[in-house]
């Protein structure tokens, strides 16, 4: 569990983090995690991917423990990963690709895979088929909101953040993922999403903890996009694609959209493999083995 390189990649805000697992000698895969998790959330799957290739884990911008963006920046979360996967493979000097992405992950993937088609040679997605879609009127009446909501928890700070104890944050996590999350995985997730405040003590109760994700992910939604868009970029696509849905997997709002756009992909992609596994939206962490031989069959394939 502990045979991996913490790096940090610079960028003009800070640096990106992440955990380098197996060879230096050898190119990664490039993993990306869910909204508001962190590279954490591969802690169970990079150790036996890495006996087979190196994983190279990114805690996205305000993630884990990357650089937050300066005040005023808003997070265009799905943008924002795309850029900074431009950034870290321009860093590396690498050359055809494989990206594996959960969730938000898989949707920067897509949109990479897309945008540059030539530079990736294999895309796996977890739970994801590409972006997250709503209807154009939804855009229209939740900008307002969000705006405001933006400001909100831009203002807040160390001194006004919530803080909590550590079963405090094990409650939170566990009730906000519905039985998504084992308390296992929570444990994991919290290695780095968790960080100690200074004043220590969480109003007489212990030790005092703040999420270290940046508050301001919670509004992201302003960087969604509609069904169309989405479909002329999974048209873009030409590399080999491997979907691993969990079953049940994520609720999503419009589940018949999962296939629409794997369909549009498999018009234009190399290849395009499905399969769905038993498990939650975290399959992949809760359950690395059952995922883990389909990722190495297809790698090698």
């Amino acid at each position: 569990m502990e045979s991996f390189l913490e790096v940090k990649v610079p960028v003009p805000w800070g640096h990106i983090s992440g955990k380098w697992w197996g060879s230096q000698d050898k190119q990664p895969i490039l993993a990306i995690h869910g909204w508001q998790d962190n590279a954490g959330s591969f802690d169970t799957l990079a150790p036996l991917l890495s006996v087979h290739t190196p994983v190279l884990c990114i805690d996205l911008p305000g993630h884990g423990f990357s650089s937050h963006y300066p005040k005023g920046q808003f997070y265009y979360m799905w943008w924002d990963g795309l850029i900074v996967v431009r950034r870290i493979v321009k860093h590396y000097k690498w050359e055809k690709i494989t990206i594996l992405g959960h969730s938000l992950g898989g949707t920067i993937g897509f949109l990479y895979a897309a945008t540059f088609p030539q530079d990736v040679e294999k895309l796996i997605c977890i739970d994801i088929a590409g972006p997250s879609v709503r209807p154009v009127p939804y855009f229209v009446q939740q900008t307002p909101g969000i705006v405001d909501k933006f400001l909100i928890y831009e203002g807040l700070n160390e001194d006004t953040v919530p803080s909590y104890t550590h079963d405090e944050m094990m409650k939170l996590m566990l009730d906000a993922y519905k039985d998504s999350l084992t308390k296992e995985s929570c444990e994991i997730m919290l290695r780095r999403g968790a960080v100690p405040i200074k004043s220590g003590d969480c109003n007489g109760k212990g030790e005092s903890f703040r999420f270290s994700r940046d508050g301001r992910l919670k509004v992201g939604a302003l960087g969604f996009l509609s069904m169309d868009m989405s479909l002329s970029y999974a048209s873009k696509i030409t590399c080999e694609v491997l979907n691993i849905k969990g079953k049940p997997g994520m609720k999503f709002d419009s589940p018949e959209n999962y296939h629409i756009i794997l369909d549009k992909i498999k018009e234009t992609a190399k290849k395009l493999e499905f399969h769905e596994v038993e498990g939650s939206h975290f399959l992949h962490l809760n359950n690395p083995e059952n995922v883990c031989p389909i990722i190495i069959k297809f790698i090698n394939s």
